[in-house]
């Protein structure tokens, strides 16, 4: 008699103590739980779990619509009945509505109750029931499916404010020895009410760590918005350069083969080059819109060209003035001649002269010497007064300069201040108090305009000091950049023609060849043309013209 008495109350003992334990270890789960479907999924099996129950259902009460609990995760065993979580397949039952028409309160059914009252509320039997709770639903739930509904238990979920965000309703609980369906036990409601209670501490936290993530996407999208609406060239390349970054990261994650076979990301690393590749240029919100959207060489507020075409109609109608003066005083037919011969040789080589300007004012990927020679010779051929009545030659030194770049429109000094901007960026991105799976966001933006072999800027980083993420930015975003459409100064290049200086700048050690390789075996850049480049600028590829570029 001793004997099992004293073997039953050692295991009466330990059943407590195994489910507190299991409790422990549940919430332990819950907390590390980032998947907001895998959360609400655990969280109604681990409250069937510690009940024994077959089903069971979670609602949620969304901040945006107080007066309702919505259908998350539906499970039933018996059933094999499984909605809502990782399943994918969304429960489809119409809202629980916590206020009557006129605004009363909908008392009669259990998980309203529940939360109007802010009580857990338990059923022995749901067609015995005498508390006065309306079971239609419930029992038109059982004839159409053929399921018994007996015992319920509704908790609602409280977070550390005391807001009831849900409820967890478990359906006919099972006896542990037999599984015949039982009320549930006092003990088991404890169990439950402490499960909720944790679950709805991680449940918030889960949904705080989402509207912060949100908040946070916003304002990257909001100061993005900003430079788009400073200038559309700039918004398109903020938008275009995460897009093939991403593609190539993706395609250096799956890579099998080469130096970079090893190389795998995680979530967190997906999401981390992401916000990198949003705000790489985060910069270019300080930077000038004329230097920006520099679309010729005398640009600034205005084109100056149009003011180098005025002073052109001054020096010819100053010509003219000479001639008829000359002529006036000419004695001869002969000097009459040669008075109107020099005069149309003049104008028709400051016309000549004039068309050149207009040409030289439009950026290109190169401009001889012999033609910088020219604007200089122009610049000292021709004279006019200016509104001070002083004598001074056509162009201004800085007009000089500007007409005589050498490639693209941008001068010196406005080539440092659009270099500029990586320097802001880094500092501003640096300035942040990033979290720990974000903290390398600040190095991948900045390090897309380094070379592999140490020539770039801000910072002179070769290959060895760049991660490769800050590598795979660099390709992104010179491609985009060779391939945009709406770019002020220069039509996009063709698909070939950006494969060919992409090879180029491989070979001189700009960009990282190990990431090229892949880019191109990958076709990477034919996945993007499909995505984002004009049809016309899709043409054909032939890899074996491509510079550095040694084939599978």
């Amino acid at each position: 008699m001793e004997g099992p008495a004293s073997q039953t109350d050692a295991s009466s003992a330990a059943d407590p103590f195994r489910r507190l334990t299991e409790l422990n270890e549940i919430g332990i789960a819950l907390s590390q739980e980032r998947d907001l479907n895998r959360l609400l999924e655990k969280i109604l099996l681990a409250a069937m779990k510690i009940t024994h129950a077959d089903g069971g259902t979670l609602y949620r009460r969304h901040q945006d619509s107080r007066d309702r609990l919505t259908f998350e995760i539906v499970r039933s065993d018996s059933l094999q009945l499984a909605l809502g979580g990782t399943t994918g397949l969304k429960p489809g039952f119409a809202p629980i509505q916590l206020y009557e028409a006129g605004g009363r309160e909908n008392l009669s059914t259990v998980v309203a109750y529940a939360v109007l009252r802010d009580r857990t509320v338990a059923i022995e039997d749901a067609y015995r029931d005498s508390s006065g709770f309306d079971f239609s639903g419930t029992k038109a739930f059982d004839q159409r499916t053929g399921y018994h509904s007996t015992s319920l238990l509704a908790v609602p979920m409280k977070d550390h404010q005391g807001e009831i965000i849900g409820v967890l309703q478990l359906i006919n609980a099972r006896d542990r020895a037999d599984g015949r369906v039982v009320p549930f036990a006092p003990t088991e409601q404890r169990l439950v009410e402490s499960l909720a209670s944790q679950a709805a501490v991680a449940l918030t936290n889960r949904l705080l760590i989402l509207q912060l993530e949100q908040l946070f996407e916003s304002l990257v999208k909001l100061i993005n918005q900003a430079i788009d609406e400073k200038s559309p060239y700039t918004g398109g390349h903020c938008a275009r350069v995460p897009v093939i970054t991403m593609m190539l990261a993706e395609a250096v994650n799956r890579t099998e083969r080469g130096p970079l076979a090893g190389w795998r990301m995680s979530e967190q690393d997906r999401y981390e080059l992401e916000i990198a590749a949003l705000l790489h240029d985060c910069g270019k919100i300080t930077t000038p819109v004329h230097v920006v959207d520099k679309a010729t060489k005398l640009q600034t507020i205005f084109d100056r060209i149009e003011v180098i075409e005025t002073r052109f109609e001054i020096v010819k109608r100053d010509a003219e003035i000479r001639a008829l003066r000359a002529r006036a005083k000419a004695q001869t037919e002969e000097e009459i001649f040669a008075i109107d011969e020099e005069f149309h040789h003049f104008i028709t080589h400051a016309e000549d002269d004039r068309r050149f300007l207009r040409a030289c004012n439009v950026g290109g990927e190169t401009m001889k010497t012999t033609d910088r020679d020219r604007v200089h010779a122009i610049a000292h051929r021709y004279q006019w007064r200016n509104a001070h009545g002083d004598k001074v030659e056509l162009l201004s030194p800085d007009e000089v300069e500007n007409l005589t770049i050498y490639s693209g429109t941008l001068n010196a000094a406005e080539r440092r201040i659009i270099n500029h901007h990586v320097e802001v960026s880094i500092k501003m991105l640096e300035a942040l108090p990033w979290p720990r799976h974000l903290r390398r966001v600040p190095e991948f933006a900045g390090g897309h305009h380094e070379r592999m072999d140490g020539k770039g800027y801000p910072r002179g980083l070769t290959r060895d000091q760049m991660s490769v993420q800050a590598r795979i930015m660099g390709i992104a975003d010179i491609f985009e950049a060779l391939t945009a459409p709406d770019r002020p100064y220069k039509r996009g290049k063709t698909l070939a023609e950006a494969l060919l200086i992409l090879g180029q700048m491989k070979v001189n050690g700009h960009i990282d060849p190990d990431l090229f390789d892949i880019f191109i075996r990958e076709r990477v850049y034919e996945q993007y043309a499909k995505a984002q480049m004009a049809p016309d600028l899709i043409d054909p590829v032939d890899l074996t013209l491509i510079p550095g570029y040694a084939g599978d």
